[in-house]
């Protein structure tokens, strides 16, 4: 098994592996970011990330895109409905991080993104995915003013980063352009794509079409990487996925919420074939890790805010879940959770 676990190239961006942390919100941020770096993900994007609100300088979205200390690379995703501000959102994006990779969300299925015309609308109107993915390539190759390197100093500008968009299979059954967005994308100079096998009117319910993802791959026919996501929630269907579709890299989603080490398990997977399961004080440990770096990045009650539905995905699947959770949904500390997981680590 050892030919699945691989190097991807996209564009100028060399990745040692194919094994991928997705774009979620409200979950990739660089605290847990952090933590599936040491975990073993290869890659990962940030959440989702507003074109409108890096033009107007907001700065909690320019918070959003800050880089974990320990990822050796990382993709920055933005989303939007206009070329102009799309452009001038990624330049933003340029200026403020040292981001490998930027992103372009045509994926998204939430209501609140796509009545802006943003996310997986793009997949109905691929002429348009095509015109907002040129721009941006443009203002990326046309930047020429510095930018931040790995420790925040500034630097000349030596290449273009790549560009890379996430899509949907199609707006509903009826609608089914993924080649259509795929041509788009490949035309306007993206070099990588990530599927999500599923509809935006399926959102994240049914099945994912792994079938879809293979004949992307055929489509694309090695000219530029294909991602495949979707419904990757243990270290054999990634396996799988690489093995039945032929995709260049794995991106995992809801399987890695709570679950850091599943890059583990599927990169030794995908080595040796084999599984090592991981004892339950350890992957609390790693919760306790992600807090702290929550802590030092807004402080303690916004971080136990945020921690109580982390750790709720942390405790899922082991015995006395259930009443664990229970406890969580209260703790307001850093000692209320070390209290309520004293008597397993």
């Amino acid at each position: 098994m050892t030919n699945l676990y691989h190097p991807v190239q996209i564009g100028n961006l060399s990745l040692a592996g194919n094994v991928f942390l997705a774009p979620m919100a409200d979950v990739s941020d660089a605290s847990y970011r952090s933590i599936c770096a040491d975990c073993g993900a290869d890659f990962a994007y940030t959440e989702l990330i507003s074109s409108e609100a890096l033009v107007r300088d907001n700065q909690k979205t320019f918070d959003m895109m800050v880089r974990a200390p320990n990822e050796k690379a990382y993709a920055v995703q933005i989303f939007g409905s206009t070329e102009e501000t799309m452009a001038n959102a990624a330049r933003v994006v340029l200026a403020k991080t040292s981001c490998e990779c930027l992103d372009i969300n045509c994926g998204c299925p939430v209501p609140k993104v796509t009545k802006t015309g943003a996310g997986s609308v793009l997949t109905r109107e691929p002429e348009k995915l095509y015109k907002i993915t040129k721009a941006v390539v443009e203002a990326v190759q046309g930047y020429c003013d510095q930018r931040p390197d790995i420790n925040g100093n500034l630097v000349a500008y030596s290449q273009p980063i790549p560009v890379t968009v996430k899509i949907r299979m199609g707006w509903d059954s009826q609608h089914i352009t993924y080649k259509d967005c795929a041509q788009a994308a490949l035309e306007a100079g993206a070099q990588a794509i990530a599927i999500h096998g599923r509809t935006t009117a399926q959102g994240y319910e049914g099945k994912a079409s792994w079938e879809v993802i293979k004949e992307l791959v055929d489509f694309v026919g090695g000219r530029i990487p294909v991602i495949g996501n979707g419904d990757i929630k243990v270290p054999e269907d990634a396996a799988r996925m690489i093995q039945e579709t032929g995709c260049d890299a794995v991106m995992v989603a809801r399987g890695a919420r709570g679950n850091p080490f599943i890059f583990t398990k599927i990169r030794e997977h995908l080595t040796t074939g084999k599984i090592t399961e991981i004892p339950f004080n350890t992957t609390l440990e790693a919760g306790f890790r992600e807090m702290a770096l929550l802590v030092e990045a807004f402080g303690e009650t916004p971080a136990c805010m945020k921690m109580r539905g982390r750790f709720s995905n942390y405790v899922k699947g082991f015995d006395g879940a259930k009443e664990l959770r229970l406890k969580i949904v209260q703790a307001k500390t850093v000692a209320d959770f070390q209290e309520i997981f004293k008597p397993y680590l």
